[in-house]
This record gives structure tokens, sequence and C-alpha cells, in this order.
């Protein structure tokens, strides 16, 4: 186990993001403290390819706006995204 500080979040993912078209070209890297309401991390857009850092209020669903292209990606609770997916392969 590594020394020093140890952190606590209360929200943490890591998703795949899909573009217009259904495919999962980007992703959505964040956290949140647990004693913060800042969603951190970075992305990567999947309609441009750009890269960026994501500093914002906490609320979900998340929602990230590209800052080059203004794609917004939608990381919906990730119970909603399974109920979604399952309807798909139905």
């Amino acid at each position: 186990m590594p020394r020093g500080k140890v952190l606590n979040y209360r929200y943490i993912t890591n998703r795949s993001v899909e573009n217009k078209a259904g495919q999962p070209t980007g992703n959505v890297r964040a956290r949140v403290a647990a004693d913060s309401d800042v969603l951190e991390g970075f992305y990567k857009c999947p309609e441009c390819g750009n890269a960026g850092r994501i500093s914002q209020p906490f609320k979900r669903p998340v929602n990230i706006k590209c800052e080059k292209c203004g794609f917004l990606m939608k990381v919906p609770k990730l119970k909603d995204q399974l109920k979604k997916d399952k309807k798909k392969k139905k």
C-alpha cells in the first residue's frame, strides 16, 4: 500500500462516450473528492478527438461540453446506461 495521504472520493468514473454515429470513440475520466462538489478529470471528444480537462460543479447525470467543437458528452448513471443497453439487445 502506498504511503502518504489517503484520498477518498464520492464519485469516480472512467467511461466510453459515443459519437453521433453511435461509435464509442471518446472517453471521460473524472472524480469528485469526498469533501468537494467539483468534478475534475479529463475527456476525449468522440466527435473531433480533442482532449480536454474537466473542472465543473458536480451534477448527475454528468454532461461535458467539448471546448473545441461544442459536442455535448452525456455520462448517464451507470444503472440507467445498463438498462438502456439491455433494451438495445432485445
